[in-house]
């Protein structure tokens, strides 16, 4: 593993605070699933990885720092 790789785990960020960002947690599981559906589509298009990206969890990180918001289109 590179020194700058980031690991991604599910308890940061925490869920709560992503709820409260978003609005309610069926509308954060929405934009949670559609963005990592993206990323994996992206990722299998793209060139090889040397390791399995953690789509769901890089997914929830960009709706927590506001990267993705309901009603907006990547």
């Amino acid at each position: 593993m590179k020194i700058d790789d980031k690991k991604y785990i599910m308890m940061d960020p925490p869920i709560d605070e992503m709820t409260q960002k978003v609005g309610n947690k069926f509308l954060l599981t929405c934009l949670v699933g559609k963005r990592a559906k993206q990323l994996n589509s992206e990722y299998l298009l793209g060139e090889p990885q040397d390791r399995d990206p953690k789509v769901i969890a890089i997914a929830a990180e960009e709706v927590y720092d506001g990267k993705v918001k309901a009603g907006t289109t990547l």
